[in-house]
């Protein structure tokens, strides 16, 4: 199979029906801030045995089709000895890679970030392919405030994410294209969606700009969605017509499908909006809408884990639970009454 057609299939299979991705990618500094909340050892040892309690969790490749890893985690293995791209391809779960080094500050952009870690990009795509990696992902982060976000920051941002999806293609592995669109402050929904607008419009007009194929990427956005510190927070179904609306507006039919991250939200609400998307616009949209979550997967887990292995089974029970919550909400079948039983499927 060439590049073209895995790349193509690989993009298919993220975001197959039903199917979402678990982002457990999160930075040594990330995990350890976590885990010291819980009174968890933050030791390589410790996160290693956490990844293996979700990887191995009986049954999860029924709701991923993929989950992304951190460097460290790509390099690990069960306590049994099986690398951890293993253990998840036989889940049927496809090994993925997060490629870039964080969002610092922009210059001459007081208060705004750009990513960084394009430096040596080519030799690192090789390097996780061959460690199994199939797809990466990029996280761009837009700010929003009184005079925020300027052209400079979301054009430098959407330049960055460019030149990464054009690398990965090149080197066998799709992109996920982040931009996140941060729910910190105080705006109001509306000015939520102008942002978003802005930004996707500045995506994909230099993703075309570097002649990514669109079919063979991932979309991860933000959702639209009132900033938390909003005194007028808008609805589940509002959220939902916001977000789509602004996806309609920007996002090429080509791209097979948009998995968007929790940003900050509760696991519930997360869960909620996206159901109420699927509900609302079903059978009327051209890319399939899935999660790609973080801490809105795994924090209940990691709470009832506690770095003990005594709980693994018990924290990869809730695991599971919360992931088929959200894929019945990647269906639009997503039940709250469900949120108080965890399942034991």
């Amino acid at each position: 199979m060439t590049f073209t057609e895995e790349l193509k299939a690989t993009a298919q299979a993220m975001v197959a029906p039903g199917k979402g991705i678990l982002a457990a990618d999160e930075s040594f500094g990330t995990a350890n801030k976590r885990f010291q909340k819980l009174g968890i050892p933050q030791t390589v040892e410790m996160r290693r045995a956490y990844r293996e309690m979700l990887f191995t969790a009986p049954g999860i490749g029924k709701f991923l089709s993929g989950a992304i890893l951190f460097d460290e985690t790509i390099r690990q293995s069960t306590e049994a000895g099986v690398p951890f791209p293993t253990v998840l391809a036989e889940a049927g779960i496809i090994p993925g890679i997060k490629l870039d080094a964080g969002a610092k500050p922009l210059a001459g952009a007081p208060d705004e970030l750009v990513t960084e870690g394009l430096d040596g990009l080519r030799d690192r795509i090789a390097e996780y392919y061959g460690l199994g990696a199939r797809f990466a992902k990029w996280r761009a982060v837009i700010t929003i405030g009184n005079t925020i976000p300027s052209r400079h920051c979301i054009e430098a941002n959407a330049d960055a994410l460019a030149r990464y999806a054009a690398l990965c293609q090149e080197g066998g592995l799709v992109p996920i294209v982040e931009p996140e669109v941060l729910m910190d402050g105080g705006h109001a929904i509306a000015r939520s969606l102008a942002v978003h607008h802005q930004v996707l419009h500045a995506v994909f007009d230099r993703l075309y700009l570097y002649g990514i194929h669109l079919d063979r990427i991932v979309l991860k956005p933000s959702m639209v969605i009132a900033g938390v510190d909003c005194p007028q927070q808008a609805s589940v179904e509002e959220v939902a017509r916001a977000t789509v609306q602004c996806l309609r507006d920007r996002v090429p039919a080509s791209v097979p499908g948009c998995a968007f991250l929790s940003g900050g939200q509760s696991d519930e609400l997360a869960t909620a909006h996206l159901n109420a998307m699927n509900q609302q616009f079903k059978g009327q949209l051209p890319w399939t809408l899935t999660f790609s979550y973080g801490r809105a997967l795994q924090q209940a887990a990691m709470q009832t884990w506690m770095g003990q292995e005594a709980n693994v089974a018990a924290a990869q029970k809730v695991l599971l639970h919360r992931v088929q919550l959200n894929s019945a909400a990647a269906l639009g079948e997503y039940n709250p009454e469900r949120e108080t039983a965890v399942s034991h499927a």
